[in-house]
């Protein structure tokens, strides 16, 4: 049988690149403010010391109060109004047209990174830095939500190994954000110009996101899949669907039917009699579903029900004590510099890395399949990891004790925890929009995005009690 409009090739693997960049870009935000965890405590804990006997100074409240619950609030902020607008997005994102999701939230992440660069050479009392940093996380990570999602339906529209090089994108925020932070504690420069630079870099790479995403309509590869996406919208034209048909789409039209080609009269009759023929042949090569209309979010839903639960379960265990939990690990090494790297190395870089090799591998290996009881089963499975990690030196404890103070031991939990993380995610959003037909597919990475924000929000709410708990 005839292929009609082959696909052509990814010149330069311009757009695989574009969505790798997309992908971290997405991500750049929330890592960024997490792994700068360490320098708004420092900050709400030094503006804690300078207060003046007011009742803020004291172990109970004020200063220090704000400094003892700040991953928790952070995470939880975090992660609710990527739920909210996740939930939003996958409703209404018919109706916004996607320049004005994804470029419009790219600039407003700008200037909140912008913000709150300037932010670290202003001074400000612990109450009122602490508000408007959570306002700032609460904001930045509402338009990353937004973000997030539209991209995630951008790139269910491409072959499957564009979803797991986009995962792969995201994975490396996280490095790129610690490597970050690690040559800024590294420097010899004063601790505002450090973090200034620091808050500065996300600003850059969130305008090579923007880049690449304007990039990507000049490109043949992503014109060919996202235009083939539009001829599957409700209301579709006779003309796309025409011109998708080869130049002798008359002949092509006649061969399907097993006659020969007719010949169109002039005018209005002719028109609409070519018009037919090209409906015809595309029913008749098998090129078009009979059914145009998307299907219903239920009726995705119902499809993609079991990797909805995998990216839910997985991102539950993992922000349950991550970082909430892994940041308050405290080494157990003579003290010395290495106290102020362990917890960017042992945990943010070390996590970060492995998550990102995790996505990456799926590239080369994706196991179990997607129809295997194994895969949910594996997926549970991890729920193990809590425990572990509640077990390790964590400081200040109360109720459990320490079973493993070494940190070597450490950063291999904290390996194997995040390299699963990252490795069951990426499988579970890229073999979502293969359960569903082609047109589809945007649906169903917008729902996968939203059970993603929900595994996500789960975890921040079970990490409060979980930190308490130690």
């Amino acid at each position: 049988m005839k292929r009609l409009r082959a696909a052509p090739s990814d010149r330069g693997c311009l757009v695989g690149i574009c969505f790798f960049i997309l992908g971290l870009g997405t991500l750049l935000p929330w890592n960024f403010f997490m792994t700068a965890s360490l320098y708004f405590q420092r900050r709400l804990s030094a503006n804690a010391s300078n207060v003046t006997d007011g009742g803020h100074g004291d172990d109970d409240g004020g200063g220090s109060g704000y400094s003892k619950y700040f991953n928790s609030c952070m995470t939880l902020l975090s992660q609710l109004p990527l739920l909210l607008f996740t939930l939003l997005n996958s409703i209404l994102y018919q109706r916004i047209s996607e320049a004005v999701r994804i470029a419009g939230s790219l600039i407003f992440i700008l200037l909140l990174f912008v913000f709150t660069a300037a932010l670290v050479k202003v001074e400000m009392d612990t109450e009122r830095f602490f508000s408007v940093t959570m306002a700032t996380i609460w904001f930045i990570n509402s338009f990353g939500a937004v973000l997030q999602g539209s991209l995630f339906g951008l790139v269910g529209m491409l072959p499957q190994k564009y979803s797991a090089v986009f995962m792969s994108g995201q994975g490396l925020a996280g490095t790129f954000a610690a490597v970050a932070m690690l040559l800024a504690t590294a420097s010899d420069a004063h601790p505002e110009s450090a973090a200034l630079g620091y808050f500065i870099t996300p600003c850059v790479g969130t305008l090579a996101t923007l880049a690449c995403y304007l990039l990507l309509p000049r490109l043949e590869f992503a014109r060919h899949y996202f235009g083939q996406g539009a001829k599957y919208e409700p209301g579709a034209t006779d003309e796309l669907l025409a011109e998708s048909l080869t130049a002798d789409g008359g002949k092509l039209n006649g061969r399907a039917n097993g006659s020969a080609p007719v010949k169109d009269g002039d005018g209005a009759e002719g028109s609409e009699a070519r018009r037919e023929r090209s409906r015809e042949a595309f029913l008749a090569l098998g090129q078009v579903d009979k059914k145009q209309a998307k299907a219903s979010i239920f009726e995705v839903f119902k499809k993609i029900w079991v990797m909805a639960f995998c990216v839910t379960f997985v991102f539950t265990v993992t922000l349950s004590v991550f970082p909430t939990v892994t940041v308050d690990v405290r080494t157990t090494a003579l003290p010395g510099k290495w106290d102020d790297y362990f917890i960017i190395v042992c945990c943010f870089l070390t996590f970060n890395i492995n998550d990102w090799l995790g996505r990456t591998v799926t590239t080369l290996i994706r196991w179990p399949r997607k129809e295997s009881p194994l895969f949910p089963l594996l997926v549970v499975s991890r729920v193990v990891f809590i425990p572990l990690l509640m077990l390790c030196n964590v400081q200040p404890r109360v109720f459990l004790p320490v079973y493993f103070a070494s940190d070597a031991v450490f950063a291999v939990i904290v390996a194997l925890f995040s390299i699963s993380s990252g490795y069951f995610v990426c499988l579970s959003m890229s073999y979502a929009p293969q359960l569903v037909e082609a047109k589809d597919a945007e649906t169903a990475g917008s729902l996968m995005t939203f059970f993603l924000a929900l595994g996500l929000s789960i975890g921040a709410a079970l990490s409060f009690l979980l930190r308490r708990l130690v």
